[in-house]
C-alpha cells in the first residue's frame, strides 16, 4: 500500500503511471477521486458537530453541577460504591460429605459437580445437601 502511496503523492512517479490512459478515464478517476473527498469532507463536518454538541452537554452538566454545589469527586465517590459489589465469592448453597469425609460445597450455580449427579442419580434429592 505504501508503494500506491508514493506513486499517488509524487507528481513524476502519477505522470508516469497513468500515461496509458486516455483523458475520458482519467475524467472519471478524477470523479472518483472527487466523491471520496466530498464524502470525507462530509463525515469531518459530522465528526465536528458530534464533538460540538458533545462539549456543549458537557458544559451544561457543569454548569448544573456547579449549581447543585457538586463535584467530581462527589461523582467518583458514587462510582466508588456500585464497584464492591464486584469480586465477591457467591454464597455456597449446598454441602455433600462423601464417605471419605470430604466435603463437597457448590453454589448451585454452573455444571454440576459430577459428585452431586451421581448422588441425584442414585436417588438422592438436591434439598438433602442443601444449606439452610
Amino acid at each position: 500500500m505504501s508503494e500506491f502511496l508514493d506513486i499517488l503523492t509524487h507528481g513524476r512517479r502519477l505522470q508516469g503511471a497513468v500515461k496509458e490512459l486516455s483523458i475520458e478515464e482519467l475524467e472519471q478517476v478524477q470523479e472518483k477521486l472527487s466523491g471520496i473527498i466530498e464524502k470525507r469532507k462530509e463525515k469531518a463536518l459530522e465528526q465536528e458537530k458530534l464533538e460540538k454538541e458533545k462539549l456543549e452537554k458537557l458544559a451544561s452538566i457543569k454548569k448544573q453541577m456547579e449549581e447543585a454545589g457538586l463535584n467530581v469527586e462527589d461523582l467518583q465517590a458514587l462510582n466508588l460504591d456500585t464497584n464492591k459489589k464486584a469480586g465477591k465469592k457467591r454464597p455456597i448453597k449446598y454441602k455433600l460429605v462423601d464417605e471419605k469425609g470430604e466435603e463437597h460445597l457448590w453454589t448451585g450455580i454452573g455444571r454440576m459437580p459430577r459428585i452431586y449427579k451421581d448422588a441425584l442419580d442414585s436417588g438422592k434429592s438436591l434439598d438433602d445437601y442443601a444449606i439452610n
